[in-house]
């Protein structure tokens, strides 16, 4: 309830943000083959995405299974650095989701978490932890866009700061256990691209940061040192 409570309430807040934006942007316009263009435009503005991510540098034996996704939308800030208006730097905030399925299970003792591979011998339906983020993108953005055309290249660069505000592991077998990992690191970084034209751009986010707080070990004594890499597409709207 808590992590749907927030969900809404960043949704509510970057709606209230376009609003705000809109309604304070000034207006400038050239007259356009009998149209009215504005000379100062501003692109993709608002984005939602959907990934699949792979685990890095995961211990001996771990291994993915399912479709571990995850989605992502906000609201970017838009603010071009020269005349014409292709060059611009962005920074903005936005809500993500990601759900990872593995064969790590988490246990949960008086000591702590502790971890180990499932055996293949055990049959289990589910295993996976999932987070929600608060993050915010900063991008340097070059595009061919012009006040006229809603079609163009870009390739938008830049790195993501996220703050993991609720994160739930859970584990159906015969039994189902759930709860909430405090090694699971609350903040994360990494490095991102978008690369695309019109409607359509692949989207890739490199992890910078480990997924799992220094100190988390497996039975066998290895370190969770594990990062998010993300693969998807990414659609932008103004």
């Amino acid at each position: 309830m808590k992590a749907r409570l927030c969900v809404l309430f960043v949704i509510l807040f970057l709606y209230c943000l376009n609003v705000f934006s809109q309604e304070n942007t000034p207006v400038d316009t050239v007259a356009v083959e009998g149209m009215e263009a504005d000379d100062k435009y501003k692109e993709d503005q608002i984005y939602i995405g959907v990934t699949y991510n792979i685990l890095l540098n995961r211990p001996s034996d771990v291994k993915q299974n399912n479709l571990s996704r995850g989605i992502q939308l906000g609201i970017i800030k838009d603010m071009p650095l020269n005349k014409r208006r292709n060059i611009a730097f962005g920074v903005g905030l936005g809500y993500a989701y990601n759900v990872h399925f593995h064969n790590l299970q988490f246990l949960e003792g008086n000591g702590g978490i502790s971890y180990r591979v499932i055996p293949d011998s055990v049959d289990y339906r589910r295993n996976k932890i999932d987070t929600h983020i608060l993050e915010m993108p900063i991008e340097f953005r070059w595009r061919t866009s012009t006040a006229e055309s809603y079609k163009f290249w870009r390739v938008y660069t830049g790195i993501k700061l996220g703050y993991v505000f609720a994160n739930r592991y859970k584990y159906i077998s015969d039994d189902k256990t759930k709860f909430t990992n405090d090694d699971i690191s609350r903040f994360q970084a990494g490095l991102q691209v978008s690369v695309g034209y019109n409607t359509w751009n692949f989207y890739a986010y490199y992890g910078l940061r480990k997924l799992f707080e220094g100190g988390a070990v497996t039975e066998r004594g290895e370190s969770l040192d594990m990062s998010s890499l993300k693969v998807g597409i990414i659609f932008y709207a103004l």
